[in-house]
């Protein structure tokens, strides 16, 4: 509720310096200009919308088996751990736009470059903390497992595995915000459709209204896997919810 009027407030404000003559139209539109541009090209952005969304869902998949396992396969072994993950941190210092047009004349202008890209932007945030998931389990669970005996496989599937989950959640999350920028910029090296290839198009053609129209959606896009990993979250580990609002208190 808070953050609607907090929303309706910066339109509000956003409006009246519009109607003021304080901006340009042509740089910003006004809010009505961009609420006329989602229904007057709501065929056109709708087509796009999906395409953008289904590569986002897709290179977030990939991203979540891809950052999991290599979670996992670093966590069993340290060695694998002391060579992969001074890589990873260095793969996030690669500019996407630069890689981008590259994998785009490797792979094609189909969907796959996309799929890496997004993929690429994603698996640290996924990766990482579930790494630190795996390596925070209370050492008191680790003792009890050995003291009944248990196999270092039972001791990663019954302990180690649920206490990453609320990592791997937030990591995910985190995700699918970046996700969506990767989309944008992987559309934008080749692409014929989605909404960063329209957003490519319309900015060069001053329809500045269409260009934030898409914008919007790509916020709502966001927004809504964002609200969607969260309410899994709390589906899947009602608990976690619990213990956040232990430690708060």
């Amino acid at each position: 509720m808070r953050a609607a009027l907090l929303v309706l407030i910066a339109l509000g404000g956003w409006e009246a310096l519009a109607r003021l003559g304080s901006i340009d139209l042509l740089i910003l539109p006004a809010p009505d200009q961009v609420a006329s541009a989602l229904y007057d090209d709501r065929s056109l952005l709708w087509h796009n919308l999906a395409v953008t969304g289904g590569e986002v869902l897709l290179g977030i998949a990939v991203a979540l088996v891809l950052g999991v396992l290599c979670a996992f396969a670093m966590h069993l072994s340290p060695t694998l751990r002391g060579a992969l993950y001074p890589l990873l941190v260095g793969s996030q210092a690669i500019p996407i736009v630069v890689i981008a047009p590259l994998l785009v004349l490797l792979l094609g202008f189909d969907i796959r470059p996309k799929l890496v890209i997004i993929a690429l932007v994603c698996f640290f945030p996924i990766a990482v903390t579930t790494l630190d998931g795996l390596a925070g389990v209370d050492r008191e669970l680790l003792k009890l497992m050995r003291t009944l005996d248990a196999s270092r496989a039972q001791t990663l599937r019954r302990v180690e595995a649920p206490a990453a989950l609320p990592g791997l959640f937030s990591g995910a999350k985190v995700a699918v915000a970046v996700a969506v920028i990767g989309a944008v910029l992987a559309e934008q090296a080749g692409s014929s459709d989605g909404l960063g290839h329209l957003l490519l198009q319309a900015i060069p053609q001053l329809d500045t209204a269409r260009a934030y129209a898409a914008v919007v959606l790509l916020a709502a896009l966001g927004i809504a896997l964002f609200a969607g990993l969260t309410l899994a979250e709390r589906h899947t580990l009602p608990w976690a919810d619990r213990v956040r609002g232990d430690q708060r208190t």
